[in-house]
C-alpha cells in the first residue's frame, strides 16, 4: 500500500470523527468540525497529487479516492441537514447526483468505456467542499459569509451538481448505451 492510498484511508477514518463532532454539541465544535473536515478534503487534493506525481496511482487507490470523497461530503451534507442547516431535498439532490454518476461511470466501466472527471465535475467538488466547510464553521465565527453560502452558495451546488451530471449522462450516454446494447 503506497501513501496517497494511505492518505485516502485516512481520510476515511476520520469521517466517523467528523460525524460524531458535528453532531456533540461542546464549545467550539464548528471549529473542530472545521477543522477534520478541511484536513480530510486537503488530503483529499495531496492523494492525488502525489499519486499522479511519483507515478504511484493503482487500482485500489482509484477505487477508494472517490468513494472516500462521497461519504466526506455526504456524511457533512448529513450531519448539517440534521443540524437544521441544510434542506433534506437538497442534500438529496446533491448526494443522488453523486450515487447517479457513479453507477453511470461503473456501468461505463464495465463496459470497457472509462469516463474521466469532466470540469464540471471538478467545479461542483470545489463548490462543493467550499460551501460545506463554510457551513460547518457556522454563522456564529463567520457571519455574513455564511448567510452567502446557506443563502445563495447551497442553491449554487445544487445547480452545478445537476448541470454535471446532465454533462455526463448526455455526452457520455449515447456512448455507453451505444457500449451497453453490443
Amino acid at each position: 500500500m503506497n501513501a496517497p492510498t494511505i492518505l485516502t484511508i485516512i481520510r476515511m477514518l476520520a469521517i466517523p470523527g467528523l460525524v460524531v463532532v458535528m453532531l456533540t454539541p461542546f464549545p467550539g465544535h464548528e471549529v473542530v468540525a472545521f477543522s477534520v473536515f478541511v484536513l480530510a478534503c486537503l488530503t483529499d487534493m495531496l492523494d492525488g497529487f502525489w499519486a499522479r506525481r511519483k507515478k504511484q496511482e493503482t487500482v485500489l487507490g482509484s477505487l477508494l479516492d472517490p468513494l472516500a470523497d462521497k461519504l466526506l461530503i455526504a456524511s457533512a451534507l448529513i450531519c448539517l441537514v440534521e443540524g437544521g442547516v441544510v434542506a433534506a431535498w437538497m442534500a438529496i439532490i446533491i448526494i443522488g447526483r453523486e450515487l447517479a454518476v457513479t453507477g453511470f461511470r461503473a456501468i461505463a466501466s464495465s463496459r470497457g468505456f472509462h469516463i474521466p472527471a469532466s470540469g464540471w465535475g471538478k467545479l461542483k467538488m470545489i463548490f462543493e467542499t467550499v460551501i460545506v466547510a463554510i457551513l460547518i464553521l457556522g454563522q456564529t465565527h463567520l457571519g455574513w459569509l455564511y448567510r452567502l453560502a446557506h443563502d445563495y452558495g447551497l442553491w449554487l451546488v445544487v445547480i452545478i451538481a445537476l448541470a454535471s451530471a446532465l454533462e455526463y449522462f448526455f455526452r457520455f450516454g449515447p456512448q455507453v448505451l451505444k457500449e451497453t446494447s453490443a
